[in-house]
């Protein structure tokens, strides 16, 4: 196993000082809505949770993560060449355990984004409140850099999540709580350490998180070499 990064993006966001960005929207409500009973029909039998570039599996996702208004914030934070270099879709199902641990977007054992050339977008497919695991952050946290990370001692079918190390899978004094209604999006520094708890309501939360990068953006560890999604440019 190749050992982790250790290089350590430091500096301003370009998200202001709370590093994130809330405000935006992917979808209309009622769109948005129209997408839950495609999704929960697709992946009920299985109770999938965690889907795996669905912006190249599904085309409402490959249309989602070139919404116009969207994208516009994006290229405002990062520049006006775009890729999208990872999506996932994330289903709550209710009843079922499914807490996401303190974590930063942009830092895995196979590579570091470079803040200042990357965003992390997370879009409500379904209202996302307190109550069904909506995102949790810390305002400000991007400043301290990248953590230290490992997986989590988790059994959870999803897999174990990449955590940050020393810090207990529970809300946090310092934290934010980032209800959205479907359609709606954040943006967040890639640093920003935030987390969500399982869903307790009767339906299932769903949201899709995505990584956009612009070019130069993608530090690798080894012989990793991430497949891209372009959108806009032309230098990739």
């Amino acid at each position: 196993m190749s050992a982790p990064l250790t290089i350590s993006y430091t500096g301003p966001s370009p998200l202001g000082e709370d590093g994130y960005r809330t405000g935006l929207e992917w979808n209309t409500n009622s769109r948005a809505r129209a997408r839950v009973a495609e999704v929960i029909a697709e992946h009920r039998a299985e109770r999938t949770e965690v889907v795996l570039d669905a912006h190249l599996r599904s085309e409402w996702a490959a249309h989602a993560v070139r919404a116009p208004g969207l994208l516009a914030a994006v290229q405002e934070t990062i520049g006006e060449a775009v890729a999208v270099e990872n999506t996932f879709l994330m289903i709550k199902w209710p009843g079922r355990e499914f807490r996401v641990p303190w974590h930063q977007d942009g830092t895995n054992r196979r590579m570091q984004l470079d803040p200042a050339r990357s965003v992390a977008a997370w879009l409500a497919i379904t209202d996302a409140t307190t109550a069904n695991g909506c995102l949790q952050v810390i305002p400000g946290s991007h400043a301290s850099g990248y953590l230290g990370n490992d997986r989590e001692a988790s059994s959870a079918r999803r897999g174990r999540a990449l955590g940050v190390q020393g810090m207990s899978n529970g809300p946090h004094e310092h934290g934010l709580w980032l209800p959205l209604d479907a359609g709606q999006a954040c943006l967040m520094d890639v640093r920003l350490l935030h987390r969500s708890d399982s869903n307790t309501t009767a339906g299932a939360r769903i949201g899709l998180n995505i990584r956009y990068v612009a070019p130069g953006a993608i530090r690798s560890s080894g012989p990793h070499s991430p497949s891209l999604y372009p959108l806009t440019g032309s230098s990739w």
